[in-house]
């Protein structure tokens, strides 16, 4: 039935009867979910045109996980990013002889690709650089780290590239 379907879209495209649908803005931006019946014709199908399919009716379920996390650091437009490349992931393993719908299987696979960039994030909120402005003199110059380190004449940089050096040999051949 879904082939059908899609079969009379591309012949009335074709003619010029009908334009393709661009999801921008307004109170339809996201196509509605597919039925069990058209979810499960589109996997036996097994083409990139169904896999496409699935894809563009399961954001709808990539929104709706997105907003939870809107309170963290990340902007909403991000998170529903990544949250697609874990529906992506979803739809190219996922298994429809287990007896579970995909939206199930990838509401898992949306919460865990978005988590695991948070985890990233955080990891990156400690990292700090010498080069960071850090403030402004009486003058109205910025200073950075760097500048403010005490220093017993040694370069700071080149001591921190030199450590770098080191740890990279010690891994390399202990």
């Amino acid at each position: 039935m879904i082939f059908l379907k899609r079969l009379v879209y591309k012949i009335l495209f074709k003619l010029g009867l009908i334009s393709p649908t661009y999801y921008i803005n307004g109170p339809e931006t996201l196509p509605p979910p597919l039925s069990a019946d058209e979810e499960g014709d589109l996997l036996k199908e097994n083409s990139d045109e169904a896999r496409n399919t699935l894809i563009v009716h399961n954001l709808r379920l990539v929104v709706y996980i997105a907003r939870k996390f809107d309170n963290v650091s990340a902007g909403i437009e991000d998170l529903i990013s990544i949250g697609t490349i874990g529906l992506i992931k979803a739809v190219n393993t996922f298994n429809n002889s287990k007896g579970i719908r995909l939206g199930t299987y990838a509401s898992k696979c949306i919460e865990n690709e978005i988590l695991m960039h948070l985890r990233g994030e955080k990891k990156k909120i400690r990292e700090i650089s010498l080069y960071e402005p850090i403030g402004t003199d009486k003058e109205g110059n910025v200073i950075h780290l760097l500048e403010v380190m005490i220093s017993d004449g040694v370069d700071v940089v080149a001591m921190c590239d030199t450590e770098d050096k080191l740890k990279w040999l010690y891994e390399k051949f202990a």
